[in-house]
């Protein structure tokens, strides 16, 4: 049984590689395809074969696939380019006959307002008509996406965002890749699809009391509004196009995009995930 493990090369990939292999999937069942094959030399010098996979190059994604009983397909990381990306993934799926495809989505991508939304709403329709079986995986954020402004609240004490009182159900992407690994391995998955979160939607309040107990000093939540926050993020430096974009993924979390919070991910995982302040401090260690 040959497992493609598409975008190796991230942080959410290569967990879930290592986490086959230490779930018992013999090294030589195990692909992992990036672009930079020189960060995978680890884990070809465990048995894993190593291949080069982008996504801009379907011929190596054809490669990549050939003789693949099961695919993850690893969402691609760069917004408003990765529909024609990943059309190119789900025809060398087809073109190869994989037989289960898992692919990594976004909470409630058919119905949410999520800026991050569209390019995986698309995909999940590519896929469906496909005729591939499929499985897909709808992740919530991951909890270590909150790590920089709580080394940022070292120096500020404070927090700043436009998120109002919307609430985050976060997991560690080490929670998400045991819930790929766990359909990637187990049986009955195929034709579901699993909104994966964390057990707790948390605001932006129990993020500053987290700080604060992380840090050893006061930190607040400083709600500002949209225009407010832009303005704070270009003075910081940022362009008006990046910080806009981070202030649409605030107005999205404000809206409630991600505080859906499921049994999904701890039933597939068997065990509770991460609780925020526990996955802060590991990611701050």
């Amino acid at each position: 049984m040959s497992i493609v493990v598409t975008g190796a090369t991230g942080h959410l990939g290569r967990l879930v590689v290592e986490g086959l292999l230490d779930a018992g999937v013999a090294p030589s069942d195990v692909v992992a395809g990036g672009r930079a094959t020189e960060r995978l030399a680890d884990l070809a010098g465990r048995g894993v074969r190593v291949v080069t996979l982008d996504y801009d190059r379907p011929e190596t994604i054809t490669e990549a696939f050939a003789g693949a009983q099961k695919v993850l397909f690893v969402s691609g990381s760069e917004p408003g380019r990765r529909v024609e990306q990943h059309r190119a993934v789900v025809d060398a799926a087809v073109a190869a006959g994989v037989g289960h495809v898992v692919y990594t989505s976004a909470p409630h991508a058919d119905t949410t307002s999520l800026v991050l939304a569209p390019d995986h709403k698309a995909t999940e329709e590519l896929l469906a008509a496909s005729g591939l079986p499929v499985t897909v995986l709808r992740n919530n954020w991951y909890t270590e996406n909150y790590v920089a402004p709580v080394q940022q609240a070292a120096a500020t004490g404070e927090i700043v965002a436009s998120v109002g009182d919307g609430r985050v159900a976060s997991a560690t992407r080490a929670d998400f890749a045991a819930g790929a690994v766990a359909v990637l391995t187990g049986e009955g998955h195929e034709g579901r699809t699993y909104e994966l979160s964390g057990d707790v939607a948390w605001d932006f309040d129990d993020l500053a009391a987290a700080a604060t107990e992380l840090l050893g000093r006061p930190v607040t939540y400083r709600r500002v509004s949209a225009d407010e926050h832009l303005a704070v993020l270009t003075g910081a430096g940022l362009d008006e196009g990046t910080a806009g974009f981070v202030v649409a993924l605030d107005q999205g979390i404000a809206a409630g995009a991600l505080a859906d919070a499921t049994d999904h991910l701890r039933t597939l995982i068997g065990r509770p995930t991460t609780p925020l302040v526990d996955a802060l401090r590991a990611a701050l260690a």
